[in-house]
């Protein structure tokens, strides 16, 4: 095939297409056909002129700073995250430390190391010691728990601070508690015994050898160890010594006799012939009042001398009707309970309740 033919080969489709743009070339039997067809339909006019297209430049600085927002956003976080920052490393936050505030009533006590001074505040917190010497005096107090003066020469120590149970230890001196939390939160720890409050006023004191004494003047006291517990209203007053625990709470109104005999009996060691005699004293100088004392001893003596205990009481206030004698000789709990209740000093549920509630509290913590 020679180069002339192909070239007009290649040419002649071109040529044609020619007819529809300025009918110079030989045109297409189909294109005249249909231009016969749309001849009624010809624009005989000019050609309109239209405008020339003006290319605009497109605004984009909105675009723009939406893309940029996130970026701003997250360097203004980052600015205000270091400014708090630094802020709270100048000024941190004060932490309140549970415990008691405590302030200087005479001398100079000491919370550890630390001298308490007259001007400022201190607090003493769980773990923490605060002791007296023989020239000082303190005072304690905490929102909702109550007070706590402690006298010169005297040593306590913060045990727990919790929502439920506050616990202190006394290990020497002497403290005047005024209590108005809900009876049985407040515990103090003796090395004899464990102290509770049962709504009340009272005064403890712990010698050098562990040996203890509390004074009820509102409400009454708990004193319980290794099974002893005492109750001790107000105006009466119990002693308490190491590896005995409590002994049998009394007025301090009653006779010396009466006081002697009790206190021989509770932590001396004696003849049965001894023991029986002082058992006698008490009975026989018993008031009515001092039916404290005699139901105490129900549970303090043998089997024979607890008839004696229990004629001697009932002759002073006579039991309920559902306290049996066979019962208390047994010693039925609950029926030496409603006896309790006969004898007018308060309700023995309050002293049960916190029993079950913290039964754990009965045993004093010791010192590490």
């Amino acid at each position: 095939m020679d180069t002339a033919n192909n070239k007009t080969e290649d040419e002649s489709p071109a040529n044609a297409n020619d007819y529809l743009w300025d009918r110079s070339g030989e045109p297409d039997p189909e294109v005249q056909r249909l231009e016969v067809l749309l001849e009624e339909f010809r624009h005989v006019g000019p050609a309109p002129v239209f405008p020339a297209i003006v290319q605009h430049r497109r605004w984009t600085f909105f675009p723009w700073r939406m893309r940029l927002f996130p970026v701003l956003a997250g360097a203004a976080l980052l600015a205000i995250t270091v400014v708090t920052f630094l802020l709270h490393q100048r000024k941190p936050f004060p932490v309140v430390m549970a415990g008691w505030d405590v302030s200087r009533l005479a001398g100079a006590p000491r919370i550890g190391r630390m001298t308490i001074s007259g001007k400022e505040g201190y607090r003493l917190g769980v773990g923490q010691v605060l002791e007296t010497d023989v020239q000082s005096r303190a005072s304690l107090q905490a929102e909702g728990i109550g007070q706590i003066e402690m006298e010169p020469d005297t040593r306590l120590r913060l045990l727990v601070m919790g929502a439920g149970l506050k616990r202190i230890a006394l290990d020497r001196g002497t403290i005047h508690a005024y209590i108005w939390a809900p009876p049985g939160q407040f515990v103090v720890d003796t090395p004899s015994a464990v102290t509770v409050d049962l709504g009340c006023a009272y005064t403890l004191k712990v010698d050098d050898s562990g040996a203890g004494l509390v004074r009820t003047s509102l409400g009454w006291v708990g004193f319980k160890l290794n099974g002893h517990e005492s109750f001790i209203p107000a105006g009466a007053a119990c002693a308490t010594r190491p590896k005995v625990g409590p002994g049998t709470p009394y007025f301090e109104d009653a006779s010396p006799e009466f006081r002697a005999a009790l206190a021989r009996f509770d932590f001396q060691v004696t003849t049965p012939k001894q023991r029986a005699e002082d058992l006698r004293i008490v009975l026989a100088q018993s008031r009515q009042r001092d039916a404290l004392t005699l139901w105490h001893l129900l549970s303090r003596v043998d089997e024979d001398q607890r008839m004696r205990v229990y004629d001697r009481l009932a002759s002073l206030i006579p039991p309920p009707a559902r306290v049996t004698r066979d019962g208390v000789l047994r010693l039925d709990q609950p029926m030496l309970d409603l006896w309790w209740n006969a004898l007018g000093f308060d309700d023995i549920s309050v002293w049960r309740h916190w029993e079950h509630s913290w039964s754990g509290a009965a045993t004093p913590v010791r010192e590490k």
